[in-house]
Parts: structure tokens; C-alpha cells; sequence
């Protein structure tokens, strides 16, 4: 049965029918396109309109009959190219994943540089699409983007004398890492969008109040460490500085897992 539109997880569609449009290079999708009534509709062209729903307004932005709206189409026309919601989330995430940029890691290049690019790319493919942080991953969709992306990641950690449980378990570590970071940042952003200052805005307009009902005396180690990040970070979070702490205590954690390789 077809995932309905309150379900925002992958893994959730008919697994036959999100494989056979996963992997779609032939049958799949002319057929599906020969039975609805407008032949220029394609199941990229559905990703495409879903990417874009998603992109600008989340993940309850994305309905079946949204996606439809969108398109022009009937709801009906559109369940001819994908089934259903969960296989559509599915195609988006592939999507995204088969579109990320994966330059070539040139001979020589540190484990360090390369699992810093690892990053680097997945921090910006979450950041461009933010609706990766809401969507729960119940099964990743073995398509040809997903697949890729671990084939080539997995490579970032050549040389660092993992076995292959360790090498899969430390790349799950280090994207762990990063949607975490990429959460708080976004969580941030729509902070200071939705109330129009920044952080440090927000902290100068309310300091008469902390200062009423704070007590440095009783909170000693907050007072003075929250008082330093407040002047480091103009407020008291600094996206670029956590992300950047951040993977370099995974880094340090990763080369002591491989023995100190460097």
C-alpha cells in the first residue's frame, strides 16, 4: 500500500514499485508516462516539482495534491507516475544525493581532507534542502544516488586502517555529526527569521531583564563562560565556529580509532 501524505519517512512506499522507479532507465517510467493524458510529465519532472515544494516550504509543503497543483495536473495523473508519497520521498532523496557535487579525491590527499569534504558537502546539501533534517530515514532508498554517495564516501577513509564495519561505522558518525550541526543551524536561522534581529539583536534587547533576575553569584561558571561566547559569537551561537569545533573533535576521534593515523 502507498505511503499517505502524513507520513514523512522513507522506506515507507511499496519497495518493488520505489526500486523499479529508483532504478528507472528504461520500462518504468515511459510506460507510466503512455497512460496519462499529458505526455510531456515525466517521474523526473514530478521529483523536480516535489524538490521544489519541499525546498520552499518544508516537508508539510509537500502533498501529493500539491505536487499535482503544480504540475497542472489531476492527483489521478499524477499517482500514474508515483504511487504514492512514500515512494516520492524516496525519488527526492536519491535525487539530491545523485546531484551532490563529489570531487575526485586526488592522489596523496589526507583522510583528513577528505572526510573534511565529506562534510563540508553534506553540511551544504543540508543547508540548500532542509527539509533532509525533518525526514526520518527509516530505510535508506538503494538507488543510484544513494549508492553512490556511499561508495564514494566510503573512500574518504582509505588509509585510516579501518576494518569494514568500523570504515561504515565511522562515516555513520561523521554524517550523524553534521545533520546535528546542520539542525541547530537551521533551527537558528528560522530563529532570527521569524523574530527579525539576530542573536546578538535579540541578547542586546533583553539584557535589562537578564540582568534583573540573573544572580553571578550562584552562577558563576555560566555568567562568565556565557558573558565570553557572547562577545566571541555576537550572541550565543555561532553556527560556522560549532560546526567547525565539531568535526574536528570527530576528526581527532577518528585518527585515534585508527591507531593515531595521520
Amino acid at each position: 500500500m502507498a505511503a499517505t501524505d502524513g507520513k514523512n519517512g522513507s522506506g515507507t512506499g511499496d519497495p518493488a514499485r520505489t526500486l523499479e522507479l529508483l532504478w528507472r532507465d528504461s520500462a518504468a517510467a515511459p510506460a507510466a508516462g503512455r497512460r496519462g493524458p499529458r505526455q510531456g510529465l515525466t517521474v523526473d519532472g514530478v521529483v523536480d516539482a516535489a524538490l521544489a515544494l519541499a525546498d520552499s516550504g518544508g516537508l508539510h509543503a509537500l502533498t501529493m495534491r500539491a505536487v499535482a497543483g503544480r504540475l497542472a495536473v489531476t492527483p489521478m495523473t499524477l499517482y500514474t507516475y508515483v504511487p504514492g508519497k512514500g515512494e516520492l520521498l524516496d525519488l527526492m532523496l536519491d535525487a539530491v544525493f545523485l546531484r551532490m557535487e563529489r570531487p575526485p579525491f586526488g592522489p596523496g590527499l589526507p583522510w583528513r581532507e577528505r572526510v573534511t569534504a565529506v562534510a563540508d558537502a553534506n553540511r551544504a546539501l543540508h543547508l540548500r534542502h532542509p527539509w533532509l533534517v525533518e525526514l526520518r530515514i527509516v530505510r535508506a532508498p538503494l538507488g543510484p544516488g544513494v549508492m553512490n554517495k556511499y561508495e564514494y564516501e566510503l573512500g574518504a577513509f582509505e588509509g585510516l586502517g579501518l576494518d569494514d564495519v568500523s570504515r561504515d561505522s565511522a562515516l555513520t558518525y561523521v554524517l550523524g555529526s553534521v545533520q546535528a550541526a546542520a539542525r541547530a543551524e537551521l533551527d537558528a536561522r528560522a530563529v532570527e527569521r521569524e523574530s527579525a534581529m539576530s542573536d546578538g539583536e535579540w541578547w542586546d534587547a533583553h539584557a535589562s531583564l537578564l540582568a534583573r533576575v540573573f544572580d553571578p553569584d550562584r552562577f558563576p561558571l555560566a555568567g562568565r563562560v556565557g558573558e565570553a561566547a557572547a562577545v566571541a559569537y555576537d550572541g550565543l551561537y555561532d553556527a560556522d565556529h560549532a560546526y567547525a569545533f565539531a568535526l574536528a573533535r570527530v576528526l581527532d576521534g577518528l585518527a585515534a580509532l585508527g591507531g593515531g593515523a595521520e
